[in-house]
C-alpha cells in the first residue's frame, strides 16, 4: 500500500457512553491506517459507563485517553483533544462506528497533495432515523443559505484538518456543528468529498428534534462573531447613534411647536418617544463601549481553557 503522507497522524475521537464501540472502532483504525504512523485520542466527556475503563483495559501503545472532570459536551471535548494532539494532520470521527476509518488514506490524499486546509465528509446513504435526518437537512439548509458557505453535510463528524487550521479552532458551546464554517473564517481551503456511513453499531443517538433550534440559536450567534466579534462597537454603536439621532430630531421638532408655534409638548406622547430614543440609544453606544473592552480582556486571556482535564493516560510504550 503507498502511503499518502509520513507525517504523524493525530486521530480524535469524543466519546460520552461508548463502552461497546471503543474496542472496534480501535481495531478499524488500526486495519484502515496500517503502515501510518498516527496516534488515537480518545476524550472520555465523563462517561455514565465503563468507557474509560475499556479504553484503558486495551492498554494499546497509541491509544492515549483524556478524561474529563465533568460533561462538557462535544465541542470542548473535541477542543480537549485537539489541543492535546501532536500531528501535522488531525483527523475527527465520531466514536459510535457510523463513521469508516477505511475513508481517512483517500481523505488525506486531498489534504496532503492538493493542498487543502479542510477536508470534510458527505455521508453516503445515511443509515439515520427520519427524527435525525431531518434536523439535519433543516440545518444544513439554514447554514447554506444564511452563510453562503456551500457545504452540503456539515453535520458529517470524520474530517481531516492541517495542525495550523485546528489548532486556531476556538471550540465552546456546540460549535462543533458549525466546525466548517469557524475553519473557513480562518481562511481555510475546504474539500468535500463523499465518504461510507453505517448504521449505529451499539447504543443510542444524543441528538433529537430540539437541534434544529439549538442550531438556530448557535448561528444567530456565530453571524454575530463573524461580522462583529472584533468590534461590537461597529454594531451597537451605530444603532445607538441612530436611536440618538432620531430622538434629538423628535425634541427640535417639539421645541420648534413649543416657542415658534406657542402650543403644549408637555401631554403628548411624541416628547416620551423623544426622550426614550435618546436614552436607548446611550445605552446601545456604552455596551458597545464595555464588549470592545470585554473583548480586548478576551482576547489577553486565551491562554485559559475552559475545560478541565482528570487524568491523561497512555498504553503501554506510548509516546
Amino acid at each position: 500500500m503507498n502511503l499518502v503522507t509520513d507525517a504523524l497522524l493525530s486521530i480524535v475521537v469524543p466519546l460520552y457512553n461508548e463502552e461497546d464501540n471503543v474496542v472496534l472502532l480501535t481495531q478499524k483504525i488500526h486495519e484502515s491506517l496500517a503502515g501510518y504512523q498516527y496516534e488515537i485520542i480518545y476524550i472520555d466527556d465523563f462517561s455514565r459507563d465503563r468507557t474509560g475503563a475499556t479504553v484503558k483495559k486495551m492498554d494499546d501503545p497509541k491509544v492515549h485517553l483524556i478524561e474529563l472532570k465533568k460533561n462538557y459536551g462535544q465541542s470542548l471535548a473535541l477542543a480537549a483533544g485537539i489541543d492535546y494532539a501532536h500531528g501535522e494532520y488531525i483527523i475527527t470521527m465520531d466514536g459510535d462506528l457510523q463513521n469508516d476509518p477505511s475513508d481517512i488514506p483517500d481523505m488525506l490524499q486531498h489534504a496532503v497533495h492538493d493542498d487543502y486546509d479542510v477536508v470534510t465528509g458527505i455521508r453516503q446513504k445515511r443509515k439515520d432515523s427520519f427524527v435525525k435526518k431531518i434536523p439535519s437537512k433543516i440545518a444544513n439548509f439554514l447554514v447554506r443559505r444564511v452563510t453562503k458557505m456551500d457545504i452540503k453535510d456539515n453535520g458529517c463528524a470524520l474530517k481531516v484538518f492541517t495542525k495550523d487550521i485546528a489548532k486556531e479552532l476556538n471550540l465552546y458551546g456546540e460549535m462543533h456543528r458549525f466546525i466548517n464554517l469557524l475553519a473557513y473564517l480562518e481562511g481555510a481551503q475546504i474539500k468535500q468529498v463523499p465518504v461510507k456511513h453505517h448504521a449505529r453499531h451499539s447504543g443510542v443517538s444524543k441528538y433529537g428534534l430540539e437541534r434544529v433550534f439549538k442550531v438556530v440559536a448557535d448561528m444567530m450567534l456565530l453571524l454575530f462573531i463573524r461580522k462583529y466579534f472584533q468590534r461590537p462597537i461597529h454594531l451597537f454603536g451605530i444603532f445607538g447613534f441612530l436611536l440618538i439621532l432620531i430622538g434629538v430630531f423628535i425634541n427640535i421638532y417639539l421645541l420648534f411647536v413649543k416657542f415658534y408655534m406657542g402650543q403644549d409638548i408637555g401631554t403628548r406622547p411624541l416628547l416620551i418617544f423623544g426622550l426614550m430614543f435618546i436614552l436607548a440609544g446611550i445605552q446601545l453606544f456604552t455596551i458597545g463601549i464595555v464588549m470592545e473592552l470585554l473583548i480586548r480582556t478576551y482576547y489577553e486571556s486565551q491562554n485559559k481553557r475552559p475545560y478541565r482535564i482528570k487524568k491523561v493516560t497512555v498504553g503501554k510504550n506510548g509516546a
